[in-house]
């Protein structure tokens, strides 16, 4: 397992050709699913300085009552790098509930123009979601907040696609 990411200048898509091969590295063996999720979150923040990085994983509502099959699901704040965040967030809302209960991912160049936008910080001008799919359900997404507008685009659709699937969920 490499525990060094080599930060390296160039086009967007080079960015991403040098960072997988590195993602790759730093999950090889590593069967915990938080861990690799946390150095995923460490390693797209580190390479680009976006302003939020980040996984919500799929789980039981904290309202729920009866048993766990019952339970209203919510996607639940997992590892991340950036400012404090959203906790929970109910299907369908925001672009992260919009990503989850559509199972696709989101680009949204101007947070501000997104119906029910949730403003876990009003730094964020810019989101891309990736659903994490597992057994054709969502199980969780990749958030990633931006301080510019339109940062994201289908080159970062692509590769953030790529990285998710490195997974292997």
């Amino acid at each position: 397992m490499a525990e060094d990411l080599t930060i390296i200048q160039g086009s967007k898509a080079e960015v991403y050709q040098s960072l997988i091969p590195q993602i790759k590295a730093l999950l090889e063996g590593e069967p915990d699913l938080v861990a690799n999720l946390g150095n995923i979150s460490a390693a797209l923040k580190e390479q680009f300085g976006w302003l939020w990085v980040g996984f919500y994983l799929v789980k039981p509502g904290s309202k729920s009552f009866g048993t766990a099959q019952d339970a209203e699901t919510e996607l639940v704040l997992g590892p991340f790098q950036g400012p404090v965040a959203c906790t929970r967030i109910k299907k369908g809302r925001g672009v992260c509930g919009a990503a989850w209960q559509n199972a696709a991912t989101l680009i949204v160049p101007d947070v501000e123009k997104f119906p029910g936008h949730i403003a876990c910080s009003s730094l964020s001008r810019s989101e891309i979601v990736v659903p994490l799919i597992k057994n054709g359900e969502v199980i969780g997404v990749l958030d990633v907040d931006a301080t510019e507008l339109d940062q994201f685009d289908e080159t970062d659709k692509k590769y953030l696609e790529e990285i998710v699937a490195i997974l292997h969920l």
